[in-house]
């Protein structure tokens, strides 16, 4: 199927996160990433808007119990960015993962316009 966006990583974070996770939540990371790659609509399932962020989104892997949610943007509708993970252990997002993320988008942009 052709790619309609590109992923790429902002810093180490999410490759960080994704190595030390078992193989089959590898996989179920895999297949939301490449929906998101190849999909014009991605369902919710996979990739959400964060509601309180603007310009912030989660990308959504589930394995049984297990939740995993990486935090991206999207930069001029065909990249994602890619900014770090984590094992979601309660229903609400920690506060502390919106702020990193945020922190994250906020360095990501002014690297950005910095270098061009």
């Amino acid at each position: 199927m052709e790619r309609i966006r590109s992923v790429i990583f902002y810093k180490r974070y999410f490759l960080e996160f994704y190595t030390t996770l078992p193989k089959e939540a590898r996989k179920k990371i895999n297949y939301s990433l490449y929906m998101i790659e190849t999909q014009l609509m991605v369902p919710d399932k996979f990739f959400k808007s964060i509601k309180s962020e603007l310009g912030l989104y989660e990308i959504r892997a589930s394995m049984g119990n297990n939740q995993y949610r990486i935090f991206c943007c999207l930069d001029d509708d065909s990249i994602v960015v890619l900014f770090h993970g984590f094992h979601k252990k309660t229903q609400k997002t920690p506060t502390s993962e919106i702020r990193k993320a945020r922190q994250l988008m906020k360095e990501y942009y002014q690297t950005k316009k910095t270098t061009l």
